[in-house]
């Protein structure tokens, strides 16, 4: 194995923010913050929006995550296509 060519493998703290929820496992990412654990060590934090204590397959619970509003976009766009069928039925 060629050194200096592989990431490094770390501890890393992943942090779901949509459930608030922490875990340290092993990891290559790399990241710029950091926390410090529950042990007194500091290690990296990798931020994630689902994990398996928020995913609905884990959770048995639907939650409806809106990142950017990405819900709203499509409701516009789809509101403009009905009107625009509405009209031309009425011609």
């Amino acid at each position: 194995m060629k050194s200096e060519i592989h990431p490094e493998y770390r501890y890393v703290v992943y942090q779901d923010t949509s459930s608030d929820f922490s875990f340290l496992t092993r990891s290559t990412v790399v990241t710029s913050e950091t926390v410090e654990w529950e042990d007194g060590n500091t290690y990296p934090l990798a931020k994630v929006e689902i994990s398996s204590s928020s995913h609905p397959f884990f959770t048995g619970k639907q939650k409806l995550i809106d990142s950017g509003g990405r819900v709203e976009r499509f409701q516009k766009r789809y509101e403009k296509l009905n009107k625009g069928a509405a009209t031309a039925d009425k011609s």
